[in-house]
């Protein structure tokens, strides 16, 4: 009869197995939470810098349009300024992501550049340090700069890379310059920066006079293109970084919906297993309260059999 009270003391408790199952459950479901926040926080920040981006295009082709005009304008009365076509070492400008989580935006300019025709011997300048690891090994590429995550770091992107052309002129003379981009949500586009204006040649003049000009138009030609150069590449790197920041918002929406299906599984996991701890719990409550009734009959028994 000790022995039965002993046990009626000590009920038997549910099993543990299902609420460490449970717990562990929660924990999960809280750290895919937290990944949820901070990928969430990404998003935010990439689509507040697609919409600053285009506030800044919006000026810079209207700056591009102008020299344009310009040079179009001094070439229709001065065609003999242009540079002669001769045999030059081809350039590449690869402008790449320096983050993460677009989607296939560098191997897309990878695959457009195999895809390419290219002439000569060409050398390779690679943006962006997600992009650099697609060249590594590949002695055609003679710089890699690290990209621009913000709108503000444009300008430094671009004196590094300006300074690479001017290093590159330096060593092989005359050289022709192109640049792979995102150019337009569509695909990768390839454009010419150098020679420029190759192809407002030979166009009649919008005007009867000629320009006025207070330098020889052979050296304001010069400073045209540098300032060309400058704007043009300004275009290329802002429409870059725009497109990079938009594919990744695509990206970390779809990233963000699979992470909330998984926590709304775990959810449903851990109410099933709460549901079971309940039943086991019921159960011991009425396996507890059978047992009182189970000792007074042994002790009746018990009685009766020593007063016999």
């Amino acid at each position: 009869m000790e022995r039965c009270a002993r046990r009626l003391d000590h009920p038997p408790r549910p099993e543990r197995n299902t609420v460490t199952r449970r717990r562990t459950l929660e924990r999960h479901r809280h750290s895919l939470a937290e990944i949820q926040g901070i990928m969430n926080s990404m998003k935010s920040l990439a689509y507040l810098e697609t919409r600053k981006l285009a506030r800044f295009l919006d000026a810079q082709h209207a700056v591009v349009k102008t020299i344009e005009e310009a040079a179009a304008d001094l070439l229709s009365f001065h065609p003999e300024i242009l540079p002669e076509a001769k045999e030059v070492t081809p350039a590449y400008l690869l402008i790449g992501a320096e983050r993460g989580f677009c989607g296939d935006f560098n191997r897309a300019l990878l695959r457009h550049l195999e895809s390419t025709q290219l002439a000569g011997d060409p050398v390779l300048i690679a943006i962006g340090r997600k992009l650099h690891t697609l060249f590594d090994g590949d002695a055609r590429v003679v710089a890699r700069i690290e990209g621009a995550c913000l709108a503000e770091e444009i300008t430094s992107v671009l004196n590094q890379l300006v300074d690479e052309i001017i290093s590159l002129q330096s060593k092989h003379g005359t050289i022709e310059v192109f640049c792979v981009y995102h150019g337009t949500e569509d695909g990768v586009e390839m454009q010419r920066l150098l020679p420029p204006f190759e192809g407002l040649a030979g166009k009649p003049p919008h005007y009867p006079c000629p320009p006025v000009l207070n330098l020889p138009p052979a050296e304001f030609f010069i400073e045209l293109t540098d300032q060309y150069l400058f704007a043009k590449l300004h275009t290329m790197l802002y429409t870059s970084l725009m497109i990079e920041s938009h594919q990744r918002v695509t990206h970390l929406e779809g990233a963000v919906r699979h992470l909330a299906d998984k926590s709304e599984d775990l959810a449903r996991q851990c109410n099933a297993l709460r549901q079971e701890e309940i039943i086991e719990e019921i159960e011991v409550i009425l396996l507890n309260s059978t047992q009182p009734a189970l000792v007074n009959n042994h002790e009746i028994d018990t009685t009766v059999e020593i007063n016999k």
